[in-house]
């Protein structure tokens, strides 16, 4: 029996899973701890103080409870390749890696490395939330020649221009993450590999509204964390059974109100 902490609802399952699959959103960026939005952008954005110190009380977490990998999977971004590279010397072994830019962040269009709290301040909280948090609507997007847009950057070279994005809302990540979920991750997981995936607030996002089968409505509202694994307990045919975080709730809750509160208006002297 599993019962299921808040974040992502509460019930109880009592079938047996046939696999387990475990999500983690990069600890803490130099760029998130400057309250800027940080996307695609790499150069000089690796973990934090904080950050770090979050991967590797996810590492601790994880190798205390027995966690063990065959493969994991991560994104292109330094962030998420620092998280994975600090949980798998805390957990132990050697865990083969694969690497994908499709698992990177949303790209921010426009509002990329931007200050949050400048963009509320030129474009309205209302309008900012908006782009950060509904399903479809997208940031204004950067010009191909802008060094912002990934055809600039040599990371990608081996990507098709055409498939790099200038700009993007939840639905377009969606869209670039499950061809990759459908062709690697998910025979992964029927073969009966434990599988980690390291990766971002979006880009598990659209992981979590695939699987659950989220509105879209509901997944503009859904908070994944920094630095906490979250765990699915899967079916034979990769339906969740049950989901949960390897947190208390006060851990949980505090970590998800340090995100939502980012591009919260500060009132004077606070």
């Amino acid at each position: 029996m599993r019962v299921i902490f808040p974040g992502l609802g509460l019930f109880v399952t009592t079938k047996k899973p046939m696999h387990k699959l475990v999500l983690l959103r990069h600890g803490e960026s130099i760029l998130n701890k400057a309250n800027k939005f940080a996307g695609w952008t790499d150069k000089d954005n690796g973990l934090s103080e904080l950050g770090y110190a979050e991967a590797k009380k996810a590492g601790e977490k994880l190798k205390k409870e027995g966690y063990i990998f065959d493969v994991a999977y991560v994104s292109r971004l330094s962030r998420a390749k620092e998280t994975l590279r600090v949980v798998l010397e805390e957990i132990g072994g050697d865990v083969p890696v694969k690497e994908s830019w499709r698992l990177n962040e949303r790209h921010y269009g426009a509002l990329q490395e931007l200050n949050r709290m400048e963009a509320v301040e030129k474009y309205g909280e209302e309008q900012v939330a908006l782009w950060r948090r509904s399903y479809d609507v997208a940031p204004p997007p950067v010009e191909e020649s802008d060094y912002r847009f990934p055809g600039q950057d040599k990371l990608y070279l081996d990507v098709p221009s055409s498939l790099l994005p200038k700009g993007e809302s939840l639905k377009d990540v969606i869209d670039r993450v499950l061809p990759y979920w459908e062709s690697d991750i998910a025979p992964d997981i029927k073969s009966d590999k434990r599988v980690i995936i390291f990766a971002h607030g979006n880009s598990l996002r659209a992981l979590v509204k695939y699987l659950d089968n989220m509105s879209g409505e509901d997944v503009a509202n859904f908070t994944i964390p920094t630095g906490i694994p979250l765990v699915y307990e899967l079916d034979e045919n990769l339906k969740p059974l049950c989901h949960y975080y390897l947190a208390s709730e006060q851990e949980l809750q505090a970590a998800i109100d340090r995100v939502v509160s980012q591009t919260k208006k500060q009132e004077p002297n606070q």
